[in-house]
């Protein structure tokens, strides 16, 4: 029998506010234990939360960006669960009526599209975190993280492989990273993902029992941990056997998931209306305001580069992968009037560099107009495209304009015909055994005199002018 999968995911993703959601406390990760709290987010008896305007402005902007309606009244409720790191011992999260529904966002895979629906936006504060000491036999708890304010994603359950689940990861974490709205740093927990997954017979409506995976820290562990899973259901099934539903946590060493808990229903949390929050009311002057401030979307952006750039699918995926870096490229093509050579430069030379050093293109020394410079100097013919490399590195290094540094190595390229023509005469005269076989019928020595003559030059010959220098040498007897 073929089985399918069926794959729903719960994405968290920590908004990037300075403060918490319901006090004053600073969100800054890394900070001493219990350092970022207060009587409000360690839950002491009579204090009341006062909302963070700012968390409704952010999960209306990822409502927007993914087509959910924003309910004009939405409510909070407790979710009750007993962890040393959740203080109060109960979650202020929303429940019954959240603060967007029913959205979608489309993702493609081989050129082929599929749209995954997002059953609900909704608010809620994280809560701390519990940190077990290998070499004691101790726990500790740090509430720095308690009342972070966080957005839950919930999809359909419209994914039908592991592959489809993690482009819908990127394409939220992409989307998030866009409006700003979150750093999407999976190390440091701001963008987190459970997956529930279940298989049913091909053909057949009713969906199976699921399994619920946790402790997947990268787009990578998402798509192993549901590859992984799929083989198990489906080993249990043809088996003759029956799937437990369950909670369970991804193992990185081994591979594999392992059992937590039985897994949770709604009623288990005893949800109940939060007395001491208002309901959120949103007007649709305020929704018409947040529309205005999102910016063009990653996707969109993506389509408008191929039209009005003309450059490919590839450059495009790559140049628009984050907001800071599209921008960087769109500069430096709209003052070089060169978009594919600025993709070219910025997808191999620049991101290599940062990629070397770990920088985000906002700290780049090289800046789009000094990078454009660079491009037209290749393209007026001043330098070489090898001399630009070595141009580009000084760039780097120093952060000085390309011109400073052609003028002070003294890279002009060598344009002058008579010159080059006696630099060519030198080389053929200095390689005569290979001129012999060149002439004997070796075509692919060719390359070995341009070669030799860019190097009698230091790389600053005009490759084309010696090109039909030694063509022209090399054809006459």
């Amino acid at each position: 029998m073929e089985y399918e999968p069926i794959i729903g995911l719960e994405v968290h993703a920590q908004l990037l506010t300075n403060t918490k959601i319901f006090c004053g406390c600073s969100t800054r990760f890394g900070e001493a234990p219990n350092s970022n709290t207060c009587p409000i987010c360690i839950g002491m008896p009579g204090v009341l939360p006062v909302l963070n305007k700012k968390v409704v402005e952010y999960a209306m902007k990822m409502a927007v960006a993914t087509h959910c309606r924003i309910n004009g009244r939405s409510t909070w409720a407790r979710k009750n669960y007993f962890y040393p790191d959740l203080p109060k011992g109960y979650q202020i999260t929303q429940f019954a009526h959240p603060i967007a529904e029913d959205g979608y966002v489309d993702i493609e895979i081989d050129g082929s599209k599929k749209t995954i629906g997002i059953t609900r936006i909704h608010m809620e504060e994280d809560a701390g975190k519990s940190i077990h000491d290998e070499l004691g036999a101790f726990s500790y708890v740090d509430l720095n993280r308690a009342g972070v304010p966080l957005i839950e994603i919930v999809s359909e359950p419209d994914m039908r492989s592991a592959e489809e689940a993690a482009h819908y990861l990127r394409r939220l974490h992409e989307i998030l990273v866009y409006l700003k709205i979150c750093d999407g740093n999976m190390e440091e927990g701001s963008f987190r993902c459970d997956a529930n997954i279940s298989l049913r017979p091909k053909g057949r409506e009713e969906f199976g029992i699921r399994a619920e995976l946790k402790n997947m820290n990268s787009f990578r562990n998402v798509q192993r941990a549901l590859e992984y899973e799929i083989q198990r259901q489906r080993a249990i099934l043809e088996g003759g056997g029956s799937v437990v539903q369950e909670t369970r946590l991804w193992d990185v060493s081994q591979g594999a998931t392992h059992s937590m808990r039985g897994k949770e229903e709604a009623h288990d949390y005893r949800y109940f209306p939060e007395p001491d929050l208002a309901p959120v009311v949103i007007s649709d002057e305020w929704k018409e305001q947040i529309k205005t401030t999102l910016p063009e979307l990653p996707m969109e952006k993506r389509e408008r580069f191929i039209n009005e750039y003309g450059i490919p699918s590839y450059d495009a995926g790559v140049l628009t992968a984050s907001r800071d870096l599209a921008d960087y490229f769109e500069e430096t093509a709209r003052i070089c009037g060169n978009p594919k050579s600025a993709s070219n430069w910025i997808m191999g030379d620049l991101l290599a560099y940062l990629n070397e050093e770990k920088r985000e293109v906002a700290a780049s020394p090289v800046t789009p107009a000094t990078l454009a410079e660079l491009i037209n100097m290749i393209e007026n013919k001043t330098i070489s495209g090898k001399i630009a490399k070595e141009v580009f590195d000084d760039m780097w290094k120093s952060g000085k304009h390309p011109g400073e540094i052609v003028e002070e190595k003294g890279l002009v390229q060598i344009t002058d015909t008579a010159q080059l023509e006696t630099i060519v005469e030198e080389v053929l005269e200095a390689h005569q055994k290979q001129l012999e076989q060149y002439r004997s019928g070796k075509d692919k020595l060719f390359g070995f005199f341009v070669g030799q003559t860019m190097k009698a030059t230091r790389g600053k010959a005009n490759p084309e002018i010696v090109n039909k220098l030694l063509k022209k040498k090399l054809s006459s007897p």
